[in-house]
């Protein structure tokens, strides 16, 4: 076998047409053999005799797509000094395109005996582990172009690659759960239907299933848990793993496109799969640990502010450039539309402290390929201090945590949360205005992965995580939801009307404050978890998003009624730019606008303008807000005006029917359009004409929506 020197850039595994180019950074290293893996369980080791900057490097002719290899690497095993080198484990490619099989857990895989912690194990891990493959990077990708959907016309759908297709009806069994189900036509249909803009799909790196849980015969369903940052997750592959999954993955990206669809992933770099000091060795601890990880002062230990064991090193400069070059992988190679950063704060620890001037946030700012994709922070982690939103940098909206904490509060009852809601449902001008951000940098969302889905919000007080093996002490214990009277499924009607409208509220809510809206997978029919609010390691039919049967949408089911509802919410949105303005509201009449009202107006439920007296009353808990389709300031994207018709909101989360007032002297006749009494939320064809002064009664816990024409 010929070997040529190569190069040492790109790093990773590059195929060129005629042969492969393999480039490994370590450090630590003494020396490093790549090894090219063979069907009958042999291999070739080449040692990279080359090296530029402590990469080592080698060229070698014939090597094909679908060519799995690995590492191994010769040098010190010193935990006690940071440094866990090992050549009995074979690793992974941090740059591997592509990653084949599954880890067979056992001790071979650890660089630790089980009974001996401190003393080294020369266990061969190749067997057991995941190897690295080679990939073809051609793929016709047409005239794809990304929709490039401002934030303002964006709606969110948070998806599981698995959890959205395994039980539809409509996918054949040999798609369910995977990438070519994403980019079927059933799949395709619902999302345009109901008028999603962007995919985010929870996370697709190719992630490990941890050895605890497979022992208790559970996965890593939800997939947090990353060693691979440039391949995509091999078990969502419908037709093979030696790079089939990278094909088929840009197949399911294209035909999104084409639907005008953009894919967000759920990324995971703050960590990796490898855990702490008795975690296994697969790729980047036993490349160069002390260079990859966060070490506390006795460097045999790992920092950890993930909950996870470990978290990357983000002031190593080939941590950064490993996510650098990730990052664009996935946008130029993957043409993929953005990235929502799972426990994001823990980037911003270029030391200790949350620093929102670290080099990777500099790096991101400058990079004129990631700089101009969607960028969400999920703006905390569970080290000290974590807690972030409102804090990132201009360029980055966030996951508003204090937007959904806000609107469950309102609606189970808490007091004292109207002046709170005020903020949240205009887009929280208290967290963003200050650092020249606008509303939609709030990513608002009632419900995600991370919880009780929609259906649970509204049906248990407590978590019910028994099957997760951890005694229901997993997952978080104050959910602010709220049962509407009864602990889970029950047969009471009177509960059934009270969740099916709190459901409604919440879909509402959602839909029409400012920002930008995120629905989490199977809410729009009211899936359940049947309490379970950590659903992380349930991949099977308790987290997977059961379809409704076309026979109960067809006889006006709860599932088929709130899934019309969601499309009818989420399709007043899009037609109208008043809930979806670009710059927060200014209080007073816009100039320029030739009305005499202000942009935006607050009431008592009987009519009169709020005063602060009214914000800070206890037991405040109903209110109209006006928003003034003729007085939007900023221009339409050729400079023009914009006008749209005008909307009173009347939320009344009291417990108890109240009376509403409709404003004088802001619009004579209006129209009901929605209405979350109703079974079906909104008015059928042309909804009841209200005139100024007249008097209406919401039903508790409701919300009605008034439309005025320009």
């Amino acid at each position: 076998m010929q070997v040529w020197p190569g190069e040492a850039y790109p790093l990773g595994a590059t195929y060129d047409g005629a042969g492969t180019n393999f480039a490994v950074f370590s450090e630590a290293a003494d020396r490093v053999e790549l090894c090219l893996l063979h069907d009958d369980g042999s291999e070739t080791a080449i040692e990279l005799r080359e090296s530029d900057a402590f990469v080592r490097h080698a060229y070698v002719p014939g090597i094909m797509p679908g060519q799995r290899y690995g590492f191994r690497v010769h040098g010190p095993y010193a935990p006690e000094r940071g440094v866990r080198c090992n050549s009995a484990k074979l690793l992974l490619d941090p740059y591997a395109r592509a990653i084949s099989g599954s880890i067979r857990w056992g001790e071979e895989v650890y660089g630790y005996h089980f009974d001996d912690p401190d003393r080294r194990n020369d266990l061969d891990s190749a067997p057991h582990t995941m190897t690295s493959v080679v990939v073809n990077p051609y793929f016709d990708w047409g005239d794809d172009r990304r929709p490039r959907t401002e934030y303002h016309h964006t709606v969110i759908y948070e998806a599981h690659v698995k959890g959205l297709t395994m039980r539809h009806p409509g996918l054949p069994e040999e798609l369910r759960g995977t990438y070519a189900a994403l980019a079927h036509p059933a799949i395709i249909e619902h999302l345009t239907e109901l008028g999603v803009t962007a995919l985010e799909l929870m996370p697709v790196h190719q992630f490990v299933n941890d050895h605890r849980l497979v022992d208790m015969g559970l996965n890593n369903y939800w997939g947090y848990n990353t060693i691979g940052f440039f391949a995509p997750h091999n078990a969502y592959a419908s037709w093979g793993d030696r790079g089939q999954q990278v094909l088929e993955f840009k197949s399911a990206v294209k035909a999104l496109h084409e639907a005008g669809i953009e894919v967000i992933l759920d990324v995971v770099y703050n960590h990796t799969a490898e855990g702490n000091h008795l975690g296994p060795t697969l790729s980047f601890k036993g490349l160069d640990n002390s260079r990859y990880y966060r070490l506390t002062d006795d460097p045999r230990y790992y920092m950890d502010t993930t909950g996870t064991g470990n978290s990357l090193l983000m002031r190593s400069p080939h941590v950064l450039q490993l996510i650098m070059d990730s990052l664009r992988y996935w946008v130029t190679d993957m043409h993929v539309d953005g990235f929502r950063f799972d426990l994001a704060a823990t980037l911003a620890r270029q030391f200790h402290e949350v620093d929102r001037l670290s080099s990777f946030f500099d790096l991101v700012q400058q990079d004129p390929v990631v700089s101009q994709v969607k960028l969400i922070a999920e703006p905390w982690d569970v080290g000290e201090g974590g807690y972030q939103v409102g804090n990132f940098p201009p360029l980055w909206t966030e996951w508003n945590g204090k937007y959904r904490d806000t609107v469950r509060d309102l609606w189970r009852g808490e007091q004292r949360t109207l002046a709170e809601f005020a903020s949240r449902l205009t887009g929280s001008s208290d967290l963003y205005q200050d650092d020249g951000r606008r509303p939609l940098a709030s990513i608002n969302f009632v419900t995600c992965h991370d919880g009780f889905p929609l259906h649970d919000l509204v049906a248990y007080n407590d978590k019910h995580n028994d099957a997760n093996g951890e005694d229901n002490r997993d997952g978080e214990s104050h959910n602010r939801s709220w049962n509407c009277g009864a602990e889970g499924e029950t047969d009471d009607p009177d509960v059934l009307r009270l969740r099916a409208r709190q459901m409604r509220n919440f879909i509402a809510t959602l839909m029409l404050s400012q920002g930008v809206p995120m629905i989490s997978h199977g809410d729009e029919f009211a899936r359940t978890q049947h309490g379970n609010n950590n659903a992380y390691c349930q991949d099977n039919e308790l987290a997977w998003v059961e379809w409704p049967e076309e026979s109960e949408d067809a006889e006006g089911g709860t599932s088929g009624q709130l899934l019309a509802f969601t499309r009818a919410m989420v399709w007043l949105r899009r037609n109208h730019p008043v809930f979806r303005r670009r710059r927060f509201f200014h209080g007073r009449p816009v100039e320029g606008t030739h009305d005499d009202l202000s942009d935006i107006a607050w009431f008592t439920p009987d009519g009169r303008e709020m005063t602060q007296r009214d914000w800070d009353s206890a037991q405040a808990s109903a209110l109209t807000v006006f928003l003034n389709g003729n007085a939007i300031s900023e221009p339409g994207a050729r400079g023009e005006r914009i006008t749209d018709d005008s909307f009173l909101l009347m939320f009344n989360a009291s417990p108890k029917p109240l009376e509403f007032v409709v404003p004088v002297n802001h619009g004579r006749q209006w129209e009901v359009v929605v209405d979350t009494a109703h079974p079906d939320g909104v008015p059928p064809d042309t909804g009841p004409k209200v005139q100024a002064g007249d008097r209406l009664t919401l039903t508790d816990r409701s919300m009605t929506v008034l439309q005025r024409p320009v």
